[in-house]
């Protein structure tokens, strides 16, 4: 295999992250701390959110704001089998059901007219998955969740500034939750956080993130150790001043990747909604000849990174079938069988770029 030259993903981080951290090593104060407020207080800000609750991943973010919602046992939650296992997972550690929708192929994001039929009235929640740095249809989806008395709680992991309808992904559903993992948008090393605009709520995750301690020795709950470190909030801190120019070029780099592969033979390239803004955590084409992995192997062998979100639906994962859930969602696994995804990050040069495009079209040639 040919050494990559472009990689898939390349976290950026400057001397202002390295100085926030080192500010905060030196001060003492590295557990949850007076950072992880100013963390949280300015995010909200940035998201246009009453309130934000910083933890130590986006699963734990998940999975707090499920139990904040009092979801549990007997009770349903409808998402995209089409995602990054948290997703799935965190919905079973609370003791519910994830019920599996099917997907939009155009967006790859939860497909509306497929959640209905899947009500029952054990249905407590829906969870759309913001996938790639792009909205569901979230003004439909919210349009059926009131219709039916539901909760909705955006997974927002891969959509930091993301837009539907001119509003900010994590400001639309009940509650949102966003991951800081490094290869993210932006990054906190590892962390997540909850963002809300309901007060019980922030106040049910507040608790559930500190053992189930409303006030300290005081545990009215059983909860979790999911509390941020201020060195983590350090690193937020910088790279929030610095989200709002991270996706502006990705963006561009999608805008130019879009223009260079429009006539490439057997490829679709990512479709935005035109009410939405799309942040491109990923830049992921859906490949219609030939099989995929040859698809991969000729670019990767073209020294270009890819990667393959997500190759097995939840609900066909061995942990799934043995717990007997099951799923019949044939967009979701004809988008599992065929997506690649291909650098975009805010590091790419225009040559890196090209590289890309020029990979993609080798492959295309050779798999006439």
């Amino acid at each position: 295999m040919s050494e990559i030259k472009v990689p898939i993903a390349k976290p950026i981080i400057g001397e202002e992250e390295i100085e926030n951290v080192v500010e905060v090593l030196k001060s003492g104060m590295i557990a949850q701390g007076p950072k992880v407020e100013e963390f949280e207080q300015k995010f909200a800000e940035w998201v246009g959110a009453e309130h934000a609750i910083a933890v130590n991943s986006g699963t734990a973010a998940l999975h707090t704001a499920l139990l904040s919602c009092d979801i549990g046992p007997e009770d349903e939650v409808i998402t995209s089998p089409f995602t990054f296992i948290a997703s799935g997972n965190a919905i079973l550690y609370t003791g519910a059901e994830p019920v599996f929708a099917d997907i939009d192929l155009k967006t790859y994001t939860l497909n509306p007219d497929a959640i209905e039929d899947l009500i029952t009235e054990n249905t407590k929640a829906i969870l759309p998955v913001q996938l790639y740095g792009q909205s569901a249809n979230m003004e439909r989806i919210n349009e059926i969740a009131e219709k039916y008395g539901l909760i909705v709680i955006e997974d927002a992991a891969q959509a930091h500034g993301a837009t539907c309808n001119g509003q900010k992904v994590g400001s639309i559903g009940d509650m949102s939750c966003f991951s800081f993992y490094p290869t993210k948008n932006m990054t906190t090393s590892e962390g997540g956080i909850i963002t809300t605009d309901d007060e019980d709520l922030a106040d049910n995750a507040r608790m559930f993130r500190a053992h189930g301690a409303s006030l300290r020795y005081h545990h009215d709950a059983i909860g979790y150790n999911f509390r941020m470190t201020d060195i983590s909030a350090a690193i937020g801190l910088a790279q929030l001043e610095k989200i709002d120019e991270f996706n502006d070029k990705r963006i561009a780099n999608a805008a130019y990747l879009n223009e260079g592969l429009k006539d490439v033979d057997g490829i679709i390239t990512p479709y935005c909604a035109y009410d939405s803004k799309h942040v491109y955590h990923q830049y992921t084409i859906r490949v219609e000849k030939g099989d995929r992995d040859d698809w991969v192997d000729i670019i990767n062998d073209c020294g270009v990174g890819t990667g393959i979100h997500y190759p097995i639906p939840l609900y066909n994962q061995p942990i799934y079938r043995a717990l007997g859930i099951e799923g019949d969602c044939p967009n979701a696994e004809l988008a599992a069988d065929n997506v690649i995804s291909l650098p975009v990050h805010p590091s790419l040069t225009k040559e890196d770029l090209d590289l890309v495009i020029e990979a993609v079209k080798t492959a295309s040639e050779e798999l006439e």
